[in-house]
């Protein structure tokens, strides 16, 4: 096995085109398919197969992604440590909108400070997190998951109740707590068809014989809180949420709460502290 075949195969994987990863690795496309195909054959394992147009990485290729990318971070590693003294490595972390406005800031805030290794965010939903840290792409993932995902190590870091956000003059807000029952015909915003979220709040509204509309499909927590404040509806979001000013929340205990995970591609790498800083910053339990 040659680590030029490893290289080969993290660009084509990044791209799962084999014309764009020849261009970016300056090679021609039957040179990088020689490549791709000798690691293949040296790992006795197929990395990569054909799903109707597109190509998509196999178990064993998402896993040789993940260790290829480590050896690429610690030859690099090796090289900043003899020339400097010390590693200029970034400890990545990938997470949705939501968990870092509402719940990573002080974790963020807390690791930068440290001066220690530089920290790099990429932005993903929650498959997009696991499959970045499954991949190496990231060190560290924290998702609103149901459950514990196969392929990573995962620990159950915040559970984070559903509440009603409405706007402060509204007739429910006198309420202390919400029941389904008390959303008959109320005017909803919700995430698109397809979102965990809108599974389990339809779900709830149907078993309870609750009929209701949709006001508006938005993505993402800040502007489901905008439509509320603008008085389009009502939002059910996370109560770690930070409400705009003339929207408050009331809690909906027959709802469950939203599952954040924090995940690692393995203990004893580059994201322990990271993960150590998480754990100890984030305060939803």
């Amino acid at each position: 096995m040659k680590l030029e075949w490893l290289e080969a195969f993290i660009a084509f994987a990044e791209h799962l085109n084999f014309t764009r990863a020849a261009r970016d690795l300056h090679v021609s496309q039957p040179a990088l398919h020689v490549q791709i195909a000798r690691l293949g054959e040296a790992l006795d394992a197929p990395l990569y197969r054909r799903q109707g147009r597109a190509l998509v990485l196999t178990a064993q290729g998402v896993e040789t992604l993940r260790i290829a990318r480590e050896m690429r971070e610690r030859a690099a590693e090796l090289r900043d440590v003899v020339r400097t003294g010390s590693s200029a490595q970034p400890v990545v972390l990938a997470a949705g909108e939501g968990a870092y406005l509402y719940l990573l800031g002080d974790a963020i805030s807390a690791f930068t400070a440290r001066g220690g290794a530089p920290l790099r965010l990429i932005t993903r939903d929650a498959d997009g997190t696991v499959a970045a840290v499954a991949s190496g792409e990231a060190h560290v993932g924290v998702a609103g998951l149901s459950g514990p995902p196969a392929g990573v190590d995962a620990e159950r870091l915040a559970d984070v109740p559903l509440v009603v956000a409405m706007p402060v003059r509204h007739p429910l807000a006198r309420r202390r707590r919400i029941k389904l029952r008390d959303l008959e015909g109320a005017r909803l915003i919700v995430p698109p068809q397809g979102r965990p979220l809108r599974s389990i709040l339809a779900g709830a509204l149907l078993s309870a014989g609750v009929r209701w509309e949709v006001a508006v499909e938005a993505t993402g927590w800040p502007l489901m809180l905008h439509f509320v404040q603008l008085g389009v509806g009502l939002a059910l979001v996370n109560a770690c949420c930070a409400l705009p000013r003339g929207v408050i929340a009331r809690p909906v205990p027959e709802l469950p709460s939203a599952h954040y995970w924090l995940l690692r591609r393995r203990r004893g790498g580059a994201g322990d502290e990271l993960a150590r800083v998480i754990r100890a910053r984030v305060r939803w339990r």
